[in-house]
């Protein structure tokens, strides 16, 4: 197993001039990806996954990451290893486990480095995937930050993903558009009622399930970038 945190790069549309490639290699569970640096470090870290059709390089991941970074966290976006195997295409079923691996050894990494707490998370997929992660080995990380957790298939309300939202055992930070089709304020609000953790709903009005709000002026990775901050202590 090899882990390698490179120097410092200017990546293609990169959050900073400062983000350092990622890449660690495991024959089980490789990834890779950026870590985006704070001036100013808190001391935290925190693992950002995309969603089944993306890559560390989303738009939604890159500026929350940089918003993250003004509130002192270190952020380590990576790509799963579904995504390291093909780079497009949604993940099979099979890859779910593995993708779990990816995102343990991601905090396992990035707690090295930093030595504070570490939360995980990220969008619709990624971001499910670090809550089934939290609740099966609570002990690896700090706490969650889910972006649009995908509820349940658009337009088919009672195949709903929280089976293990009671056994999660960490606080979860949830921000969710108000016209997501995979769930809406209303579900979400309901499915929240399972968690045993201290959470909290952010609703980012008028977004989708991409979380990005077209024709406003109003950033939504900085508003939940500030809630998480307060939501963890780190405002």
């Amino acid at each position: 197993m090899a882990v390698s945190l490179y120097g410092a790069t200017t990546a293609p549309g990169s959050v900073s001039e400062m983000s350092t490639r990622f890449f660690e290699e495991s024959a089980d569970a490789a990834i890779q990806g950026y870590v985006d640096e704070p001036e100013r470090a808190n001391g935290d870290g925190i693992v950002l996954a995309h969603g089944a059709g993306s890559n560390c390089q989303a738009k939604l991941l890159m500026e929350l990451s940089g918003a993250l970074a003004d509130h002192g966290f270190t952020v380590l976006r990576i790509d799963l290893p579904f995504r390291v195997a093909r780079p497009s295409g949604p993940p099979r079923p099979g890859d779910a486990a593995r993708d779990r691996q990816g995102l343990q050894r991601a905090a396992e990494v990035l707690r090295a480095k930093t030595g504070g707490s570490v939360f995980i998370g990220g969008h619709s997929y990624g971001g499910r995937q670090a809550s089934m992660l939290a609740a099966e080995a609570p002990g690896v990380v700090d706490g969650l930050l889910l972006l649009s957790y995908p509820l349940h298939p658009p337009k088919k309300p009672l195949e709903l993903r929280i089976k293990h939202f009671g056994e999660i055992g960490k606080p979860a930070f949830f921000a969710h558009g108000t016209r997501d089709p995979f769930g809406s304020i209303a579900e979400m609000k309901a499915a929240l009622k399972l968690l045993r953790v201290k959470h909290e709903l952010l609703a980012i009005e008028g977004a989708g399930h991409d979380l990005l709000v077209k024709k406003s002026a109003s950033q939504p990775a900085t508003a939940i970038a500030d809630r998480f901050a307060a939501f963890t202590g780190n405002s």
